[in-house]
């Protein structure tokens, strides 16, 4: 039986040498990366994975004799279930901001506000605080057309934009309920929810400070262009940039497709809890929230609204309409496909059984608790490519150590440590990879240089300021 983690490194091999020596697409690279993963993945192993993921006897067993393909297919369909919908109207609510002019109007609106130099400011805020009731990727397709725009503007720091947005965004979602993985982990060490979102929102103000220092030294280290992609050339950006006040739509109808999604899904996830159970009969008020609070109702009628303002903007006839939508859905297409099969090599390096193996290794190492859960979630993050999956390992390895009174400091921390471990190291197994990747137009190896650089560094600060608050503060 092949170790775990030599699987993890021969997967780690194919797919970024695959990428960055051989220059495979990256859709072919990662489905590569997944066969060989999945082909020498033994039976053995994939039996003790479904044991551990709940299923029967039986089931387990007709699972360890599945084909790496079927594996290799439904994780690549868990995946496009979960974001397919979402990046497909992201696509066209980006495209539609762009062509109908209100990315432009919500910039220049920006600008008056905070001025040019205070933009990075507003994307690094704006991520911070939406960030906590949406998840990230949503985020980051809802403010990067007005990135775009705002680089179209300065003529410079697309890349500094882009890190602020992803910055900001990136740690409330580990750090502060909601959100579903701070909300398991302060839940299975018993962590008073409030507590939890006051102590990520602590932490999370140092962490981005930290991202936004960071930000600010790569931009001037390195200038990311703002590149042609499917769905718009730096040409057409330059022109629709030029347009007159008068050619744009009004603020309210240009902040629209952005402020709906985020009031309807933030209201399910604040309404929600407290609304009356379905089993009890559903209430008109819980009906309506559950249903427009979904994300891909939300982002659906988001994309409707961006549509009707390309519409009343330039007075488009339907075929224009309809050439704008299958531009966006070519280039969100594209992104689908390889976010989705980075889903499917993460699921089959899960079915490696490399979760537990870390969790021998921990039996093994006996380091102080802090940095052991910091680094065990950070060991299945780059393992998997998922930071909620790693929170919610992480504390299954470590959970049990909450509850013997002899963590020296309150449960708190080590909820909060193990979100900052969750952020080292995203790479080509990690769909949010290829969200910022591909829909900013970076180049993989741009990437890596600066958005994961990046959200490493905040990891790994965080787990400093959580050593240090649990040592001044330790709440017990």
């Amino acid at each position: 039986m092949i170790d775990p983690l030599w699987l993890l490194l021969i997967g780690m091999i194919v797919v970024i040498g695959g990428i960055l020596v051989l220059r495979l697409h990256a859709f072919l690279a990662l489905i590569l990366g997944a066969l060989v993963v999945g082909s020498a993945t033994t039976e053995t192993a994939l039996h003790d994975f479904a044991v551990q993921k709940g299923m029967a006897e039986f089931e387990a067993q007709q699972f360890a004799r599945s084909s790496v393909g079927e594996r290799m297919g439904d994780e690549f369909g868990r995946t496009c279930a979960k974001i397919g919908i979402l990046i497909a109207m992201a696509s066209i609510i980006g495209k539609c901001m762009l062509e109908s002019g209100a990315a432009e109007r919500i910039v220049r609106s920006a600008l008056v506000l905070f001025g040019t130099r205070g933009v990075p400011y507003a994307f690094l805020t704006s991520g911070f605080i939406l960030g906590m009731p949406v998840f990230f990727d949503t985020v980051f397709y809802l403010t990067l057309p007005l990135g775009k725009a705002m680089a179209v503007r300065s003529r410079r720091n697309y890349g500094l934009y882009i890190m602020c947005i992803v910055a900001g965004a990136t740690m409330t979602h580990s750090l502060v309920p909601p959100t579903p993985g701070p909300l398991f982990v302060a839940g299975e060490l018993s962590v008073n929810i409030g507590l939890m979102i006051l102590g990520g929102l602590v932490v999370g103000v140092f962490t981005v400070s930290a991202g936004f220092l960071y930000a600010l030294w790569a931009n001037r280290r390195w200038t990311i262009p703002l590149r042609d992609s499917a769905d718009f050339s730096a040409e057409e950006m330059e022109r629709f940039a030029g347009r007159t006040e008068s050619d744009l739509p009004a603020l309210w109808l240009s902040l629209l497709p952005l402020l709906l999604p985020v009031l309807f899904i933030a209201g399910r996830t604040v309404l929600g809890p407290v609304l009356p159970d379905p089993a009890h009969g559903v209430s008109v008020l819980s009906w309506i929230v559950n249903y427009l609070g979904n994300p891909n109702i939300a982002l659906t009628l988001s994309a409707a609204i961006a549509l009707i303002t390309l519409v009343l903007s330039q007075r488009s006839a339907i075929p224009q309409m309809v050439k704008t939508v299958q531009t966006a859905l070519t280039s969100g297409g594209v992104i689908i496909l390889i976010t989705a099969a980075g889903g499917a090599f993460g699921g089959l390096l899960q079915q490696t059984n490399v979760g537990a193996r870390i969790q021998d290794m921990t039996e093994l190492y006996h380091i102080a608790v802090l940095p052991l859960a910091f680094f065990v979630t950070a060991l299945v993050r780059t393992a998997q490519g998922s930071a909620t999956v790693a929170m919610i390992t992480s504390v299954g390895i470590l959970g049990g150590l909450a509850g013997t009174g002899q963590l020296g400091f309150h449960p708190l921390y080590l909820a909060l440590v193990i979100g900052c471990g969750s952020k080292p190291i995203p790479w080509m197994n990690d769909s949010g990879f290829w969200v910022i990747c591909k829909m900013s137009g970076m180049t993989e190896g741009e990437t890596l240089k600066t958005s994961s650089a990046m959200m490493t560094l905040m990891g790994f600060s965080g787990l400093i300021v959580v050593l240090i608050l649990a040592r001044l503060f330790p709440l017990v």
